[in-house]
């Protein structure tokens, strides 16, 4: 190669790298707006008093995320630690996780050059009878390359960089989501599992009520035959026996029901699935609400609807970038022979570079649409995220009201409990007397029943609302724990 093809391909290099310097000099500016996360309504304090028993509340197991410890029950333990390892939900939204996670690497992969690499073999022989080849050579070519293809778009005005946030906001509001779904459903086998040991209770109680009713209808038979009852008092005694007992049987059809749903949400058959009786008898321990700022790093719902947003505005980014020059660099490289013995020599070898520029003139209006389209996105996301914080505060303020009252309603209740049983023991001593007829008796004897269902269903209510109260102030769940990928 003589020295001024050597110097004329120095100079092409140089110019070159030059424009590829320049190109790299402004690929630190990102076109669109800088992100802020928005405002949200949020309250100074919660609505509901309380203050007393919000503070007192055993909250190391809420803050390590194993939330349902706190109940301290070792079945129900153990039925949330098989959620985690085996229900399919859960396991779908890690897969749509590590979905978004991999796209956040596809997301990426623009801002490196593309390299491509071959082998390219060829050879032929051209006619004879053309008319610009001697008619009595035929010649025969051989042809061997081994190219290295280089293309890379420095990303100038961050259209790949915007993408990627993008992509990396998504990401990190579907391990929020993650994170959501798993609150959900262990929030979902708590309610069940409460339910199912409340009527565990009741049928307890119900069980324990035919046994005293099976008890009242032999007096009344005695009574009967030594002519001190009626077949009337008999027939009273006997039904209000039988229709307990139906009540007794009827437990059963929703208990199967929440053993079912159980059964799915930690990954196994119904049919292969048990639960032994253990009725409730606890009250709810009682949970920190904390300060109602600290919701919105708490709620796994409200960080995804917040990294959505984030995520919308990025995509702003996106569209205002096509409104600028794209720069285009390419460069190839190799061997190249007709015998694959000089193939690796240096005088084989080849090379070329380009750099290409390009400006869109003239679209039709599909860049501003693009624009505004996004612009609206993000402002629906706003919205979206603003709707997400109010509905998390309601649900707090649902299920404080609700456990409040509840409590305040037990505590009634169980006066009345103990007025009605009062009024049965009264009722039967005057019926054994022969002051008062059987009707006496079985009207205290439903309205006592009532009473002890009445104060179980509070029960299951205050249970089930401390499980919603949990869920509603994020289970432990922090936003810090989103991924940084």
């Amino acid at each position: 190669m003589s020295k001024d093809r050597r110097a004329s391909g120095s100079r092409a290099v140089l110019a070159y790298s030059a424009l590829a310097l320049a190109a790299f000099a402004v690929a630190g500016c990102s076109v669109g707006p800088k992100y802020a996360r928005p405002s949200a309504p949020a309250p100074a304090a919660y609505k509901e008093p309380g203050d007393e028993w919000k503070q007192a509340a055993p909250s190391d197991a809420i803050a390590k995320g194993k939330w349902w410890e706190v109940y301290g029950d070792t079945q129900l333990n153990t039925l949330e630690e098989q959620v985690t390892a085996a229900n399919f939900t859960l396991k779908a939204a890690q897969e749509r996780f590590e979905q978004a996670r991999a796209a956040v690497r596809g997301a990426r992969s623009p801002l490196y050059p593309t390299v491509s690499a071959g082998v390219i073999v060829s050879g032929g022989s051209p006619s004879v009878d053309r008319p610009s080849a001697p008619s009595s050579i035929r010649l025969t070519s051989s042809d061997l390359q081994i190219p290295f293809d280089v293309a890379y778009e420095p990303d100038v005005w961050g259209r790949v960089r915007r993408f990627v946030e993008a992509s990396r906001a998504e990401a990190q509001a579907s391990a929020a989501d993650l994170a959501n779904a798993g609150l959900s459903l262990h929030a979902e086998l708590a309610l069940d599992y409460f339910d199912l040991r409340g009527l565990d209770a009741q049928k307890k109680l119900l069980d324990s009520t035919v046994a005293n009713y099976q008890e009242a209808l032999r007096l009344t038979q005695s009574r009967y035959n030594g002519g001190l009852a009626s077949g009337v008092d008999v027939a009273q005694a006997q039904t209000q026996l039988e229709t307990t007992r139906a009540q007794s049987i009827d437990t059963g059809v929703r208990r199967a029901a929440d053993e079912h749903a159980i059964a799915v949400l930690t990954g196994q058959a119904a049919s292969d699935f048990k639960i032994d009786p253990l009725p409730l008898s606890t009250p709810p321990p009682p949970v920190p609400a904390g300060l109602p700022s600290q919701l919105l790093e708490r709620r796994p719902d409200i960080a995804a609807s917040e990294r959505l947003v984030a995520a919308a505005n990025a995509q702003i980014g996106v569209a205002r970038a096509a409104y600028f020059p794209t720069f285009l660099f390419t460069g190839a490289a190799g061997f190249d022979s007709g015998r694959i013995t000089n193939l690796l020599q240096g005088q084989a070898g080849f090379w070329s570079l380009a750099g290409a520029a390009a400006q869109t003139i003239f679209d039709g209006g599909a860049r501003r649409a693009a624009t505004e389209s996004a612009r609206a996105g993000y402002n629906q996301s706003v919205d979206s995220y603003r709707q997400t914080v109010l509905t998390a505060f309601q649900e707090v303020e649902d299920n404080l009201a609700a456990l409040r009252i509840l409590e305040e309603e037990a505590s009634t209740q169980q006066g009345a409990v103990a007025a009605a049983e009062h009024s049965l023991s009264l009722s039967e001593s005057r019926y054994r007397g022969g002051v008062a007829n059987y009707l006496e008796v079985i009207t205290a004897q439903s309205a006592a029943l009532s009473d002890e269902r009445t104060a179980l269903e509070i029960l299951i209510r205050r249970m089930q609302a401390s499980v919603l109260l949990i869920k509603a102030l994020g289970g432990g769940w922090d936003a810090s724990q989103l991924p940084t990928l």
